[in-house]
């Protein structure tokens, strides 16, 4: 039975001339890793947000209407008020105008004058201390007023608000029972109507410069 020798001198030296590639490959791979590193530094700047502001509006009117005249007589007026605050974040303009106006079959509607005015002093139902502030919505009669101040970009009275929280500002409606001009046929026909209407007060938030 042939048994193995010991490698001769050759096949020694070609596995010593094979192994040299290799370690030259990784060394090579050595010195690519050590070539890729740096130096590195951050910085970080957490919890970025975003939120919105918002307006909020309420009045002192506890549910109920400022204005309910009953037997009204021609010539009659009154006049009524109310504190709107605003307990907004930003700021805005708060407008007055009217919506959802109730005609009467004779009309009534367009002989009971209003006019509503931003002052200050005086409570819900009682103008005592009440100064008013130049800006008023002009005395028209509430058909022209459901008309033609109908929305906020027509509304009036304007009140500049500072996004303050608590800012309160207080409004005079006045109104008058106006027959001039009618004949007696005319204001007779008018017993017994009734008509109605919302005032609304409008905050919207000041715009981006």
């Amino acid at each position: 039975m042939r048994t193995l020798s010991a490698p001769t001198v050759r096949s020694a030296r070609i596995v010593g001339l094979a192994a040299v590639p290799v370690a030259i490959l990784l060394a090579g791979a050595m010195v690519w890793q050590a070539s890729d590193a740096a130096f590195t530094a951050t910085t970080r700047n957490s919890g970025n947000s975003w939120s919105t502001g918002q307006v909020a509006l309420t009045d002192d009117d506890l549910g109920a209407a400022a204005f309910t005249a009953e037997n009204l007589v021609p010539g009659q007026t009154g006049q009524k008020c109310i504190v709107v605050t605003s307990n907004s974040t930003v700021p805005g303009e708060v407008r007055a105008y009217m919506q959802n106006l109730s005609p009467s079959a004779a009309g009534l509607e367009s002989r009971i004058t209003f006019q509503v005015e931003r002052g200050s002093g005086g409570t819900f139902n009682d103008c005592t201390g009440f100064t008013p502030i130049p800006g008023a919505l002009a005395p028209q009669p509430l058909s022209t007023l459901a008309t033609v101040n109908n929305n906020y970009t027509n509304g009036g009275a304007e009140w500049e608000t500072a996004g303050t929280a608590g800012e309160s500002a207080t409004y005079r409606g006045t109104w008058t029972f106006n027959t001039t001009g009618m004949s007696q046929q005319e204001i007779d026909a008018l017993q017994g109507s009734r008509t109605s209407v919302d005032i609304v007060w409008e905050l919207q938030s000041d715009t981006a410069n």
